[in-house]
């Protein structure tokens, strides 16, 4: 890990954090002393990377039938319904951020950086990149991101490019509905005819279910999604 860690950071031009450093508290926490095997086998011998870009697939039946599922829904989330899929790519840039009303857990089949910022941070719906803080997650490490957590795709560190299982709330980045997306646009609508300085950040920003979502103005398949276009700054990549 210290190699690949002290590689990133050469020839980076943004300091590469590893998950483990302190650093990383107020964004989440790692979860160690799980038996993972279950998931990452499913995911080395079933899930391919893509040729370009990233597939995300919010649920796998055979992934939420593990045993590791059964703790993570039992103990991490309370009980709590859940889901199981998996993020694969060949992401190398930042894109945009996104944040969920609870919190994501990752497993990284392969080795991968994560970009994370703090919700807290968006002013006036935007939000700066340079604000934003680069993280190192080595193969088989399982972290929690927390709600206020900034993030989107992991960013590969291989030529190959990345695995990730991604754990949330059931639900969370389905589709909104026909009804779900009317009530959204009433409601920016009302805020529009509004003599008033600022937007609803939640209103303005909510994509899909439980996701919402801010995109670089240069990253057009997440705008023409309907993200709404609020970074600040160029949209960075990372090197390995």
């Amino acid at each position: 890990m210290n190699e690949m860690l002290k590689r990133l950071n050469d020839v980076n031009d943004v300091k590469v954090y590893s998950v483990f450093d302190e650093m990383f508290r107020k964004f989440g926490r790692i979860h160690p002393g799980h038996d993972l095997s279950e998931l990452i086998t499913y995911m080395e011998e079933n899930t391919t990377i893509p040729e370009e870009g990233n597939v995300y697939v919010p649920s796998v039946e055979p992934m939420e039938l593990t045993h590791i599922a059964r703790t993570i829904k039992g103990v991490i989330y309370g009980g709590m319904p859940i889901q199981i899929g998996y993020c694969n790519g060949r992401n190398s840039t930042y894109n945009g951020f996104e944040y969920h009303k609870c919190s994501e857990i990752n497993i990284a089949v392969t080795d991968m950086m994560l970009v994370l910022g703090l919700s807290t941070d968006i002013k006036h719906y935007h939000y700066n990149n340079d604000d934003a803080t680069v993280f190192f997650v080595p193969k088989g490490t399982m972290i929690e991101m927390y709600q206020t957590t900034l993030h989107l795709s992991p960013i590969k560190v291989c030529d190959e490019g990345f695995k990730d299982v991604v754990i949330l709330s059931e639900g969370t980045n389905t589709p909104l509905s026909p009804k779900e997306k009317k009530e959204r646009d009433s409601i920016m609508n009302n805020i529009a005819n509004r003599n008033v300085e600022d937007k609803d950040v939640e209103t303005t920003l909510l994509l899909a279910r439980n996701k919402w979502v801010i995109a670089h103005p240069d990253r057009k398949p997440l705008i023409d999604q309907g993200a709404y276009p609020g970074i600040i700054g160029d949209n960075k990549e990372l090197y390995y």
